[in-house]
């Protein structure tokens, strides 16, 4: 059993960890100001991971909680990395009563062992999918 307890309660969310892990850190989130990471945190279900009264570990996910959601910003700091911290947060996820049926996207450069584990792969149509890419970096 790991020592992880997992929160949804956005009171709980240590918004100053979370801005600088994204913004100093992540690859996909560098420079990401603040204000921004507020909003999207203000309209996603989020997920806290915490050890002890520090919070570890992150994600969040964008959704309508009937149809589709898009998993972002998962992480666990780097010191509580391999103890399974992430896979104890994505069961939380999957396991979430308001995303038992939806369909579920994510995009990731290095975890795809651990997000197969929980049934992602690589979409069936890949020709039907677009995208369009914003920049918070001019915000």
């Amino acid at each position: 059993m790991t020592d992880l307890r997992i929160s949804t309660d956005p009171a709980e969310l240590d918004i100053e960890m979370i801005h600088r892990f994204l913004a100093e850190e992540s690859y996909w989130a560098r420079g990401m100001p603040k204000s921004v990471l507020e909003r999207g945190i203000a309209h996603s279900l989020c997920f806290a991971g915490f050890v002890a009264d520090a919070q570890v570990a992150f994600a969040r996910v964008v959704t309508d909680r009937a149809t589709f959601a898009h998993l972002k910003d998962v992480f666990v700091l780097q010191p509580f990395r391999g103890r399974g911290y992430g896979a104890a947060l994505l069961a939380a996820i999957m396991s979430h009563p308001q995303l038992q049926a939806v369909t579920m996207t994510l995009a990731t450069d290095d975890a795809h062992e651990l997000y197969r584990r929980f049934g992602f792969g690589p979409h069936p149509h890949p020709e039907r999918q677009m995208v369009r890419f914003g920049s918070f970096l001019g915000l």
